[in-house]
């Protein structure tokens, strides 16, 4: 999701230069539908049902007969695309733009600069373009439909709270749960009203579990809620402290002021949004001055709660 998430500002740029035409992201279905149900495109599309092993697959053009029926619908009937895959594959790049003249085909990464600038500039953005790093709004139906998620964990509407994700998609992308629990006593000591919100996705199990049994203060527990609602939940957080992830980047993307953590090998995919402050920290063992840093920077954000 993270991934996918750094292409806002390119997707937007796209949306802009071609407002005619309908925006069509094909992407894992729930990533995807999340996007088009945050209005950040106008559909979305099973990325594995594009069919792309056919344009994958070797041979030439003349050798294969009848290889494009074998792609998706989405992808036959496009008259542009962006493909940020596959640019390695000389067959699949013939294929891709033989099937849609015009079609883009660039490395979803580049070089010794942040991914989503990178993004931004396969697709040829203009200044203007390059601007667009406005937070993206939550329709008011997922408003409303997390603020009742919320209120049936306990909330009252009105409590400020720290959204904490502890998780990441590895464990080199983790920072060590002692570091999120001293973080969250410091805070929770020199803000007494503060609340804290701790979620946990499918693969989070251990790193909530570390989390949690440190700590000596009530937090609530957000389980594995569909994305949509996850969204909503997140635009009302006060901030948001969490690791390198996909619900990192879309805490972001959301406008949440939020500080992120990172490897320093990982830092070129900080997220796009201003409001962010990234922070490099040792994983996963645990410095002090590392606990120090991070609570300093989600002071100012929290003020005197």
């Amino acid at each position: 999701m993270g991934d996918v998430l750094l292409a806002v500002p390119a997707l937007r740029a796209l949306k802009r230069r071609w407002a005619a035409d309908p925006l069509v992201l094909a992407a894992q279905p729930r990533i995807a539908g999340l996007l088009a149900a945050l209005g950040v495109v106008d559909r979305s599309s099973d990325f594995e049902a594009l069919g792309l092993a056919a344009l994958f697959e070797g041979g030439g053009m003349g050798s294969e007969r009848g290889w494009p029926a074998r792609c998706g619908e989405d992808l036959r009937r496009a008259t542009r695309v962006v493909a940020w895959i596959g640019s390695r594959e000389p067959h699949f790049v013939q294929k891709l733009t033989a099937l849609v003249p015009g079609a883009i085909v660039a490395p979803s990464v580049g070089i010794d600069r942040p991914v989503w600038e990178h993004l931004l500039e396969t697709v040829g953005a203009t200044a203007v373009e390059r601007a667009l790093r406005v937070p993206v709004i939550v329709p008011a139906p997922i408003a409303e439909e997390s603020r009742l998620a919320l209120r049936g964990q306990g909330w009252d509407d009105r409590a400020r709270f720290l959204f904490v994700h502890p998780g990441a998609g590895g464990p080199g992308k983790r920072w060590s749960p002692a570091g999120f629990a001293a973080v969250v006593e410091r805070l929770g000591e020199t803000l007494p009203r503060l609340a804290f919100l701790v979620h946990r996705g499918p693969a989070d199990s251990e790193a909530v579990r570390g989390l949690c049994s440190r700590l000596t203060r009530r937090v609530t527990l957000l389980e594995e809620p569909a994305l949509p609602v996850l969204a909503g939940v997140l635009a009302r957080a006060t901030a948001y402290l969490g690791n390198d992830s996909g619900i990192s980047h879309l805490a972001a993307a959301l406008g949440v002021p939020s500080v992120v953590l990172f490897g320093a090998e990982r830092i070129t995919w900080r997220p796009w949004a201003e409001h962010v402050e990234p922070e490099v920290v040792s994983m996963p063992t645990l410095d002090a001055a590392d606990v120090t840093r991070v609570t300093g920077a989600l002071a100012p954000v929290l003020g005197s709660i």
